[in-house]
């Protein structure tokens, strides 16, 4: 049994989340957590910790780079995992996804090319098309009967156009939970093939897959998908070890290898910190355990938060969480604004979450809440709810 109860304060671990939610009150009692951002406050792995004690024990903290038994970690987890089979070769190494993200936009699209999102979607993806000066082309989410699904036919359409070159796709999708089908991705891969749009991979989330659904690495969906995307990849939500800024690219496609490579030839990035891949080595060999009780734990509290809310506090609509520890959840009954929904909750209920239209404009009056805490964490903050609700 692992320790999924203790809670690890952050505040003066230079946390961003605990140094807003500090600054914004720093008299909250010592139990409040703030649940937005997508990382945890509990105890690390202690495979991961040792592993790294050791490591720290003989190794030279010097230039470096990755490791043999590094990339077996990472093929050996993907094929454990995905049943996805990859070859070293496509393995491109990268400081994080979004950093990635960033870098990938600059290497296929030029200046005032259009690049397709699917919002409400996590806001980095807009911000690296924004920031270098791309066209931002939305294909909303359709939101019906508290779920959501693809508006495929916009999708054609928008693919259709020849400005549009560059599909950046969540999955599974952050915030609204989905993990996509299998047929719904083959779909996606067979309308951007055909037109021409290169489609980014998102699956930094694809090891937290909640009961009765399966993940689906977008590149094995088809031929086409192979050949055209790129999968973006991290141990970062898994394991927790977003501050080592690891991630895995993987792109099968030599061409693609190539024009990325080109580009990243002209950027200062040269290699990994000694200490992240290490981290990934670790937890992709030895932490099988501990994720099937991180697994177990999501679930507890996934269940949690859809009774409490369906018993105590009907008017606010729960969406499905199939995928990730992000919980998103629709606040519109309430009849609250923006504005004042988030002072309620912040200084009614002395909840830190991350608001709804942070992913864009249809996620307004929505809620995004981080469920991957101590289940009497969660507990305490759906009594808090409640109560500064009523």
């Amino acid at each position: 049994m692992y320790d999924f109860k203790t809670v690890v304060r952050r505040d003066a671990q230079g946390s961003s989340k605990w140094k807003l939610m500090t600054q914004h009150n720093n008299h909250l009692d010592p139990s409040i957590v703030p649940l937005s951002v997508a990382d945890t406050d509990m105890v690390m792995a202690p495979e991961i910790v040792q592993g790294l004690k050791d490591y720290l024990e003989v190794m030279v903290l010097g230039y470096t780079g990755l490791t043999q038994s590094y990339y077996d970690a990472v093929i050996g987890w993907f094929k454990k995992r995905h049943n996805w089979d990859v070859e070293a070769s496509w393995i491109v190494e990268s400081p994080g996804v979004v950093n990635a993200l960033f870098n990938l936009v600059a290497a296929f699209t030029k200046v005032n090319e259009g690049v397709i999102i699917m919002p409400p979607v996590y806001y980095p993806f807009r911000s690296s098309i924004e920031k270098q000066d791309r066209v931002v082309v939305e294909n909303e989410l359709i939101y019906k009967d508290h779920g959501y699904s693809i508006n495929f036919e916009d999708l054609l359409e928008k693919a259709q156009d020849p400005n549009n070159t560059l599909l950046i796709l969540c999955s599974p999708h952050n915030p609204v939970g989905r993990v996509w089908t299998k047929e719904e991705l083959t779909k996606i891969a067979e309308i951007c093939y055909d037109n021409n749009v290169l489609v980014i991979s998102d699956e930094i989330h694809f090891d937290l897959i909640l009961p009765g659904f399966k993940h689906t690495v977008f590149s094995q969906v088809s031929d086409k998908a192979y050949k055209n995307s790129i999968i973006a990849t991290a141990p970062s939500k898994t394991f927790n070890l977003a501050g080592l800024q690891t991630s895995n690219l993987v792109i099968a496609n030599p061409e693609l290898k190539a024009t990325f490579k080109q580009y990243m030839d002209k950027t200062p990035f040269h290699a990994l910190n000694a200490i992240g891949p290490k981290a990934c080595e670790i937890a992709y060999t030895q932490c099988d355990a501990w994720l099937e009780e991180f697994l177990a734990l999501i679930e507890t509290n996934r269940r949690m938060f859809k009774e409490f809310i369906e018993s105590k506090i009907p008017a606010i609509k729960v969406i499905e969480l199939q995928g990730t520890y992000l919980q998103w959840f629709d606040c519109t009954e309430l009849g609250y604004d923006d504005e004042t929904l988030n002072k309620i909750l912040i200084d009614t209920c002395d909840l830190y979450l991350d608001a709804g239209n942070l992913f864009g404009a249809s996620g307004k009056q929505f809620q995004r809440i981080n469920i991957a805490c101590p289940t009497h964490v969660l507990q305490d903050a759906l009594i808090r709810l409640e109560e500064g609700i009523r």
